[in-house]
């Protein structure tokens, strides 16, 4: 398609977005690295007026992004194909593999054991106190299902990936987050003059950083306090930081082979690895328990859905909680609606909302009963084996406390310690690979862009990690503070992918075009 010299190439070096996003993330570590306490309390201010302000807005904005999908899913709309392709490029098993890997990859290990064990010696306030009860186990799974369930991976690439997936394929624009308000602007937005499609671009890039640092800050913290449980290796800041170093090569080599061959490959190992950790635990842990649960927790979750998506009762709960969780996955969600968008031409409407709002929150959910719902069983038959080292270890004691109450629990540690790894490779890799095609809007960007990304996220989360016992807590904020705009970036893909919807089905012959309507 001609476009016009105003308009930016696709495969053309955004050098003002590189230079102002990459010189804001390298002034962070530069800063960071003179004055750490600054930054910390720099982060958690912002942090409280983000969730003051903007925590309501996050909640019905997933709510409707997710509603408004289903809706496109079971209409007559779900038939258009995406991506000006007859035929998906990718096999499904590997498609949601490479889907499963974004999100489930940030919170597979560390989140799935933890959050639904705090919730379970804790309840949400949302509910009755039914602490360390038969009856608290419902509630505690359902609110860690509603976090990492439908609303949170329908953000992630549903309504976006079908504007951009537009933009992109059928219009031969850039893949850049400025296509999210293509709906507003137009084409304008991709003009280089453009200020506010070079701020969306910036503002994306900066946001999925931050994201970017939960995982890496989060499994490095796992994976070191992992190392000392099975081998006694010491659990200090310098061997956190030498495993983030680690993680950056592996994931540097990854990148650098490119969606089709390092990606993917991760991506199915790292589903390969999960199903057979959760059937060994399914198989030597409480086997009917976590069937049970699974399905009365979702029954659960399905009944309190509403309430829980929309509840605005304890601020404090909500920061630490529903409101850091939306935040994150805000932010995470251009990024991970390029890399969709990639992976998915060719696929329908339907498979695509399915595949991200139905089938990945679903696996990921029992994911979470394996795991977490394991940890549930043993602290309510022995009571402390869970609680006691989850207080004096933190959030990364949780995986570590449940394998060692199973048998053969030093293998089931190493499994976990394994996925851990490749988890967090197959986040780095695949945000850092979003990050490249941000940068020139082509689908195959330069090797040295994608690992250029790769360091810098290893950089910045080493700064977190240096904070010291309050790192999980500045992780959390930082990543809550950059949402703010990204969630304004976002907001005209509720519409946006209803009128591309209505322009494919005309083009497709799905619909027909009404007769007053005006061709554009």
């Amino acid at each position: 398609m001609h476009q016009k010299e105003s308009i930016t190439s696709k495969k053309e070096l955004d050098k003002p977005v590189f230079i102002i996003s990459g010189g804001l993330l390298i002034l962070f570590v530069i800063i960071a690295m003179f004055d750490l306490e600054m930054v910390e309390s720099w982060i958690n201010t912002s942090f409280d007026f983000s969730a003051t302000y903007f925590g309501s807005y996050w909640e019905v904005l997933l709510l409707a992004n997710f509603v408004i999908g289903l809706i496109l899913a079971f209409s007559k709309y779900g038939k258009i194909r995406l991506g000006g392709k007859s035929q998906p490029e990718n096999g499904y098993y590997r498609w949601v593999a490479m889907i499963l890997c974004t999100l489930l990859a940030a919170g597979g290990v560390f989140w799935a054991a933890s959050e639904p064990l705090s919730h379970f010696l804790e309840t949400p306030p949302l509910f009755e106190d039914q602490s360390l009860t038969e009856a608290g186990i419902e509630p505690a799974l359902a609110q860690s299902f509603l976090h990492w369930g439908f609303l949170a991976w329908a953000i992630l690439g549903t309504l976006a990936t079908i504007v951009l997936m537009y933009g992109h394929y059928h219009k031969g624009y850039p893949m850049k987050p400025r296509a999210f308000l293509y709906p507003v602007f137009g084409k304008r937005i991709f003009r280089k003059s453009s200020i506010t499609g070079a701020a969306a671009d910036v503002i994306s890039i900066v946001a999925v950083a931050a994201g970017t640092m939960g995982p890496i800050g989060f499994l490095g913290l796992q994976l070191g306090y992992g190392l000392n449980w099975v081998f006694g290796i010491p659990n200090t800041l310098t061997t956190n930081i030498i495993i983030v170093i680690g993680l950056v090569v592996i994931a540097a080599i990854s990148v650098a082979t490119g969606v089709d061959r390092g990606i993917q490959f991760l991506s199915r190992m790292n589903v390969g690895l999960t199903v057979f950790l959760a059937a060994a635990i399914l198989v030597l842990g409480p086997t009917m328990f976590i069937l049970n649960k699974f399905v009365s927790a979702e029954g659960f979750h399905f009944q309190h859905m509403l309430t829980m998506a929309l509840y605005q009762g304890d601020k404090g709960w909500l920061g630490w909680w529903t409101v850091f969780f939306w935040g994150w996955f805000l932010g995470y969600a251009p990024m991970m609606a390029i890399f969709i968008a990639r992976i998915s031409r060719g696929r329908t409407i339907r498979e695509l909302i399915i595949a991200v709002s139905i089938v990945a929150p679903l696996v990921t959910n029992f994911w979470f009963t394996v795991v977490g719902g394991t940890g549930i069983k043993i602290e309510l038959d022995k009571p402390g084996s869970i609680s006691e080292p989850f207080a004096e270890g933190g959030m990364p004691a949780a995986v570590m406390s449940i394998m060692g109450q199973l048998p053969l629990g030093i293998f089931l540690a190493i499994g976990f310690l394994i996925v851990t790894l490749v988890f967090v490779t197959t986040t780095v890799d695949s945000i850092s690979y979003t990050v490249a095609v941000t940068l020139t809007g082509d689908d195959k960007p330069k090797r040295w862009i994608r690992v250029f990304w790769v360091i810098i996220f290893g950089a910045m989360s080493a700064m977190l990690l240096a904070i010291g016992e309050n790192s999980i807590s500045a992780i959390q904020n930082s990543i809550v503070v950059t949402a703010v705009p990204v969630s304004i970036i976002m907001l005209p893909t509720l519409w946006g992918a209803v009128r591309v919807a209505q322009k494919l089905g005309v083009e497709q012959g799905i619909v027909t075009k009404p007769k007053n309507a005006k061709s554009k």
